[in-house]
């Protein structure tokens, strides 16, 4: 199985991008990291919280296996940050019967990809336990970990769990795009009182962004369900989630110079889904693109064809949905096959020309 090699050698440094563009004005000067951001939000809550704790392979000596965890092992000794086996499913029921027991664990998966060996722990005993038990037994827990494509990972390393997780009733499931997104998403999966899968992404820990003052304080909590506007825009709405928001700003920047002005949607939330604002989003604009990481059929962008389809967004509609998503094919491994499954900006910039494109009669 996956999980019984040595995960060291699936350790990626995250690259430096040029999509931490600030996409609004900020008082304070303030740069973090991702996976700064991530780490200031579990140890505030350790803080805060001595229930809180983290458990994991590699995430107390080693300091995690993308340093997320590092220094919580020191501060907060073994008690409460806790190096575990190789054995995703043994872990997270041990990390699942604490949560029943009014703990508040923090569940790493070194990739999410991993998560599927604990796959029944997550969904049968995790999701379902506050339903089966009658609203008598509650799961407070959060499951953690870097998700869908990284460089050279290849088929079985390089999935997207959006759209699985977000499948299940009793999960609540978010993916950040920036620091902000990840310090406030992560606070507020660990308060929870449902079980939270925290979708992260590997290529975007080293990745730095501006922190506002509010983002700084040990009170900032993003709000589970709520997308953020990143681009205000008129004549398009592009939908995305985590790495791929990147590429929406992208191709907003690019797509000004042809006269069309794109409104950018970070989701943030995966489940709940923010209807309210993708639906005011596709009204106002007309037109929408959405853009993700995972395969087309059954993903998010297909749950956001049909919350369209069966809203009165599809009145306003002046063009079919497109959806600009990775190839339905199991991950290459050659870099030239990689890129090519993977959504490009270049994609973006098509769908929404085809969205945007109008031929008046003779």
């Amino acid at each position: 199985m996956l999980s019984s090699f040595s995960r060291n050698s699936f350790v990626r440094v995250a690259k430096s991008s040029a999509l931490a563009k600030s996409t609004r004005a900020f008082t304070a000067a303030t740069q973090m990291a991702v996976r700064e951001a991530i780490n200031a939000a579990i140890d505030e809550e350790m803080e805060r919280d001595e229930s809180v704790f983290i458990l994991g392979e590699e995430v107390a000596q080693y300091q995690g296996a993308y340093k997320v965890t590092k220094g919580l092992y020191e501060k907060y000794g073994d008690k409460r940050v806790i190096d575990t086996p190789i054995t995703e499913m043994g872990f997270t029921g041990l990390a699942i019967g604490a949560a029943y027991k009014d703990l508040r664990p923090i569940v790493e998966f070194m990739t999410m990809n991993f998560s599927m060996q604990a796959m029944d722990q997550v969904i049968n005993s995790a999701a379902k336990q506050y339903y089966m038990s009658a609203g008598d037994l509650a799961c407070p827990i959060v499951f953690r970990g870097p998700n869908g494509f990284s460089a050279g990972t290849a088929a079985q390393h390089s999935q997207c769990f959006g759209a699985w997780y977000s499948s299940v009733p009793g999960l609540k499931v978010v993916s950040p795009y920036s620091s902000e997104d990840a310090k406030g998403l992560m606070k507020a999966a660990i308060r929870d009182p449902n079980p939270v899968v925290v979708l992260e992404h590997e290529l975007m820990y080293g990745v730095s962004f501006p922190m506002s003052e509010e983002a700084m304080s040990k009170d900032f909590v993003i709000p589970i369900g709520q997308a953020k506007i990143e681009i205000p825009g008129s004549d398009v709405t592009l939908i995305s989630f985590s790495k791929t928001v990147g590429l929406c700003l992208e191709a907003a920047e690019a797509l000004k110079a042809e006269g069309i002005s794109a409104e950018v949607i970070n989701l943030r939330s995966l489940r709940p889904l923010d209807r309210k604002t993708i639906i005011a989003s596709a009204k106002k604009t007309g037109r929408v693109v959405c853009v993700e990481q995972g395969w087309p059929q059954c993903g998010i962008c297909s749950e956001i064809a049909a919350i369209l389809m069966e809203t009165d967004a599809f009145n306003y509609l002046d063009a079919p949905m497109e959806r600009v998503t990775g190839a339905d094919v199991p991950m290459p491994y050659a870099v030239d096959l990689e890129n090519a499954s993977l959504p490009q900006v270049e994609d973006v910039l098509a769908a929404v020309r085809r969205t945007t494109y109008r031929k008046l009669a003779a």
